[in-house]
């Protein structure tokens, strides 16, 4: 009887176990899909703006005030951009870009504050900015028929160079 009893309560602990591994394998699941979120970069709050001048300050006192920028004018400089993204990443897919926020702060040709801009990510527009793509000039022949179709242009005055 004692031996019924012993049996029974190690069937019982092993139950409990797997159903322990199972609830923290579960447990495991849940926590590795929660959403992490990260932010990149820098944009200064609007307390910080308020200190800035439009038409007073220059770009050595925005500097002091907000700080200096990561980006400015690519072309000509005429203004600076603050830009603050954040991306949601959930188990292993693609992070995705949730928020982004870029404040554009440009100058007068002697540097002096003409304007303050934000925009966020409603305001952006996808730039194609390197396209690497070859199309052929002619259209509907494919390449094997280029070749064909050029032998019977040739002449052998044309390969000599006669």
């Amino acid at each position: 009887m004692a031996d019924f009893r012993l049996a029974r309560s190690v069937l019982a602990a092993c139950r409990n176990a797997r159903r322990q591994g199972l609830m923290l394998v579960l447990l495991a699941a849940v926590a590795a899909c929660s959403a992490v979120y990260r932010n990149h970069g820098y944009v200064p709050s609007e307390d910080e703006l308020a200190q800035v001048e439009v038409g007073k300050d220059t770009r050595e006192t925005v500097g002091q005030k907000i700080g200096r920028p990561s980006t400015s004018g690519l072309l000509n400089d005429v203004g600076w951009f603050y830009v603050q993204s954040r991306y949601k990443l959930v188990g292993p897919r693609e992070p995705k870009e949730i928020d982004r926020q870029v404040l554009a702060v440009t100058f007068t040709e002697s540097g002096v504050v003409e304007n303050i801009a934000r925009y966020g990510l409603e305001d952006g527009r996808v730039v194609e900015i390197s396209r690497r793509v070859t199309e052929t000039n002619v259209k509907g022949l494919t390449f094997i028929q280029q070749i064909l179709g050029s032998f019977g242009r040739l002449q052998a005055g044309d390969l000599l160079g006669e």
